[in-house]
């Protein structure tokens, strides 16, 4: 199925990693895409592969573009909506890990740079793309967000804390946004061989901690998680299959995403797949109450 067949999609980080295979995934859907990161000759790479996956109709454009800079977010997007005035769907796929140690030793430009790429970037893009979905009543907004958002992450803190606040921000904008038309998710791609991975073998046991460097190891030998896992929850949160379901984060390996649609309304009335706090009584216990 061509899931995205005539839709338009902006995703950032799409030169490698997962942030290439979504769009990827998004060209194989029958998606437009225009695609950003830092990078720009990888990313023109990845153009120029897009391109010929691409069917006569499908259009694919490339800009350079630092999501953390205003500046550049804006003259991205005035680009963005030359090409494809009617957007559809923005993924904030671009992160990094930042510095690892702890807190009191690692460098604090770089700690605020990962915060400002991995939480002000999604930000951003959000605030650029509102007006335009808000005008024609419709839109798709997918967060990375994964297991930053969900667990403690010793040594790697500018990562987990951005990563938390993604998962509160699209929270929050998608309870702003009910009733418009525009949903806002997140994806949790499990773990991934990508270059972050690279990043945390490369700084060792010292920066990272003997126990998330082991696993991380394990992860390198065993393969990880398919990208392709993450790419194609991506493109059923992209599609009109997944229309009213927002405020949610979903697992692509974990959650049994293809069945949401069934079970729409009690997503919408819940808290399931959202960031809660835990008290006794979640686990058994009696003294929780006053």
């Amino acid at each position: 199925m061509r899931m995205l067949e005539g839709r338009f999609a902006v995703i950032t980080g799409a030169n490698q990693g997962l942030g290439k295979a979504i769009a990827q995934a998004y060209v194989d859907a029958g998606a437009s895409v225009y695609i950003c990161a830092r990078g720009k000759e990888l990313l023109e790479q990845t153009r120029d592969e897009l391109i010929r996956r691409a069917a006569g109709h499908q259009q694919v454009f490339c800009a350079r573009a630092d999501v953390a800079e205003s500046g550049e977010i804006a003259d991205f997007f005035e680009k963005v909506f030359l090409e494809f005035p009617q957007l559809d769907i923005l993924v904030n796929n671009a992160g990094i890990y930042g510095p690892k140690g702890f807190i009191e030793e690692v460098d604090w430009d770089e700690w605020i740079k990962a915060i400002q790429i991995n939480l002000y970037g999604v930000v951003l893009a959000c605030r650029a793309v509102l007006p335009h979905f808000k005008k024609n009543g419709y839109g798709k907004i997918i967060n990375l967000s994964g297991g930053g958002a969900t667990n403690p992450l010793p040594r790697i803190s500018a990562y987990a804390a951005s990563k938390a606040a993604v998962a509160r921000f699209s929270e929050t904008l998608a309870e702003e946004l009910r009733g418009s038309g525009i949903d806002v998710n997140l994806i949790a791609p499990g773990a991934l061989n990508t270059k972050l991975m690279q990043e945390v073998i490369d700084a060792g046991p010292e920066k990272v901690g003997e126990e998330f460097y082991n696993k991380t190891l394990k992860q390198q030998i065993e393969g990880g998680t398919p990208l392709e896992k993450g790419a194609n929850l991506a493109v059923f949160l992209g599609s009109s299959l997944s229309d009213g379901i927002t405020g949610k984060l979903i697992s692509a390996i974990w959650d049994p995403w293809e069945r949401f649609p069934e079970h729409l309304s009690e997503l919408s009335s819940s808290d399931i797949y959202t960031l809660r706090r835990i008290v006794p009584k979640d686990r058994g216990k009696n003294w929780g109450d006053r």
